[in-house]
């Protein structure tokens, strides 16, 4: 089976479980885990902050962010198919009890004009903006990336209006690698930045969320609150930290692999795909029949894909798929498009 649904699916590497089962581990809660300790240490180094704090996953750092930044009440602003607005359970609402925003951009992408003009004035009938959240890579935007300057450009707007700035960088890593620039410099706008570790890093567990000292330590009692604190939690970290050692330059495969793939379904006839706008992990396509059937047919043939929507599927590279699993689900994908 030929798994493109995600690169959540991801599993540890032989190596990797050696890693986690050697681990030096301690109570985290109690701040006596080496193995999670080396791991925030090395996020924020990376990361260009002070300090990081890990979590069980991507949504908890995204939601115990925004918590650290606002109070319930306040208002958040950020793009239309953001993460945090459409996978997150609510949660925005139901944790820190806060409006969302929404800002209209193109394939998760914004400008501080479009910003500027979101932003309410003060005034006892509206909520107040506090927060900015940008996504980098965006998902629903194709595995896009954030050019330097269009942070900056939003960034220089939210100081400004006396905004903090959160960075959903779950794919950070893949926008790192694809571009060349460091994480850090990426980060160099942000009050805070969630990251994650496993989707094609290939870690089975975890996440973190990095920011100055103050922040961490705030973070870490919304953590206890909603639940994510952690006791022997370096068996855990040990992964996480092998797959940040290791599996971070490797996604350069991915990325050929998503190209390669968007390259190959883009000749078939029913197929309609954006090959230049493959920047990463991610394949969004359009076919010209109900996608869940299109999904249905191409699984019971040993191709995994999420339908999204009535015509749309996506399609996610990762180290479980080699080059040869691309060209053989290319093959598989032109045979179910041309059954009638």
């Amino acid at each position: 089976m030929i798994d493109l649904r995600s690169d959540t699916i991801t599993k540890p590497s032989d190596e990797m479980r050696k890693a986690m089962a050697t681990a030096e581990v301690g109570d985290d809660v109690l701040g006596d885990d080496p193995t999670v300790s080396e791991l925030e240490q090395r996020t924020a180094d990376i990361l260009g902050k002070e300090a990081a704090v890990f979590m069980p996953s991507g949504t908890m750092t995204n939601q115990v962010a925004i918590r650290c930044h606002t109070e319930p009440g306040d208002e958040i602003l950020l793009e239309a198919e953001a993460h945090l607005y459409y996978y997150e359970g609510g949660a925005p609402a139901a944790l820190s009890g806060v409006m969302v925003r929404l800002i209209k951009g193109e394939r998760g992408i914004f400008t501080g004009e479009q910003l500027a003009a979101e932003i309410r004035p003060a005034n006892v009938h509206h909520p107040k903006p506090k927060l900015v959240c940008l996504e980098n890579t965006s998902n629903r935007g194709g595995g896009s990336i954030w050019p330097i300057e269009a942070i900056k450009d939003v960034s220089k707007v939210a100081r400004q209006n006396g905004l903090k700035m959160h960075l959903d960088g779950a794919r950070l890593w893949n926008a790192s690698v694809a571009t060349g620039i460091s994480e850090a410099r990426y980060c160099e706008d942000f009050d805070s930045v969630s990251v994650c570790f496993s989707k094609s890093l290939g870690a089975p567990v975890g996440s973190a969320l990095a920011g100055n000292r103050e922040f961490a330590k705030r973070a870490r009692r919304f953590r206890k609150q909603f639940g994510g604190g952690m006791r022997q939690a370096g068996i855990i970290a040990a992964g996480a930290l092998y797959a940040l050692e290791h599996n971070r330059d490797r996604l350069a495969e991915d990325h050929e692999n998503a190209k390669s793939l968007a390259e190959g379904i883009s000749r078939i006839p029913g197929i309609e795909v954006d090959v230049s706008g493959v920047e990463t992990n991610l394949v969004y396509f359009d076919v010209d029949r109900p996608a869940g059937q299109v999904a249905d047919d191409l699984a019971s043939s040993g191709v995994l894909v999420l339908p999204l929507g009535r015509s749309t599927i996506r399609a996610v590279t990762s180290l479980m798929v080699t080059g040869e699993d691309i060209a053989n689900a290319v093959e598989t994908i032109k045979t179910v498009m041309t059954i009638e």
